[in-house]
């Protein structure tokens, strides 16, 4: 399957559909995963949550119309906004201005391009992964608001500051956990530090029993847990459709000098 391929007629559905419904299962189909896989797909290959992109290209469609003449109350119903009041707080957010300035101030419309993917893939060095199912997980830590944009930065800096601050006390760190705040709809992140014993004054979490896809990093360093993450989401994934991934939080497990990377999938038996 080209992934690719497929973003680029989800897309094309997208677009076909921004004055209608958008059928969430319908997009999952055009990829050949079920609707959580296609939202977890579509925000890492893409940049956005689906969501997001979806209400950018309607404000920047909005736009038009409303420069073009069309009333504010057969625009907001058009794009789907409850009422004129909720469309136009949307609208000020996106474009910065009022819909009412529109006239005077055309230049500051802003314009949300459609996204389209080259579909010339090149082969890629073999993966290495395992698969294996764990009993329930209880850890203790600590975490950071971050996003999907800055995660690359928050994460290691904050991961150095636990360490400075408690591996004195009780040792090296066990887990990093990546937790999604409204997933698919911001990119708002929680960055969790973590040891599997209780520590004073850290959150308690416990993760369900779950089958997880296991991929390893050689070292704890930042940047090739990194690298193996992304290649994960980038290349393994799209193109290994039997594993649908479950709503549980990403994990790292740090041992014997090597991280575990842990990405929760649906039992596949």
């Amino acid at each position: 399957m080209n992934i690719y391929r497929s973003l680029n007629h989800m897309i094309a559905y997208i677009e076909e559909n921004l004055e209608n419904e958008i059928s969430y299962e319908k997009l999952a189909k055009l990829l050949g995963v079920n609707e959580y896989t296609m939202q977890k797909l579509f925000s890492l290959l893409c940049g956005i949550p689906l969501g997001e992109y979806i209400r950018k290209r309607r404000l920047s469609n909005a736009g038009a119309d409303l420069f073009r003449g069309k009333k504010l109350i057969d625009v907001a119903l058009k794009y789907h906004y409850e009422n004129p009041t909720s469309f136009s707080r949307a609208f000020e957010k996106f474009h910065g201005i009022k819909p009412s300035q529109i006239k005077e101030q055309p230049d500051n419309l802003k314009f949300y391009a459609r996204l389209t993917f080259s579909e010339n893939i090149s082969a890629e060095e073999p993966i290495e992964y395992g698969i294996e199912k764990r009993r329930p997980l209880v850890l203790y830590g600590k975490f950071i608001p971050t996003t999907e944009t800055t995660i690359s930065h928050d994460a290691p800096a904050f991961f150095q500051q636990m360490i400075a601050e408690y591996d004195a006390l009780y040792g090296d760190f066990n887990y990093g956990m990546t937790v999604y705040e409204g997933r698919f709809v911001t990119d708002h992140l929680q960055y969790w530090v973590l040891y599997d014993h209780p520590v004073p004054g850290f959150t308690r979490y416990e993760l369900p029993e779950s089958t997880w896809l296991i991929f390893r990093s050689p070292s704890y360093q930042a940047k090739d847990i990194q690298a193996a993450t992304a290649q994960f989401y980038s290349s393994f994934l799209p193109s290994s459709c039997p594993y649908t991934l479950r709503d549980l939080p990403d994990l790292e497990h740090y041992h014997d000098k090597v991280t575990d990377i842990l990405i929760p999938i649906e039992d596949p038996s």
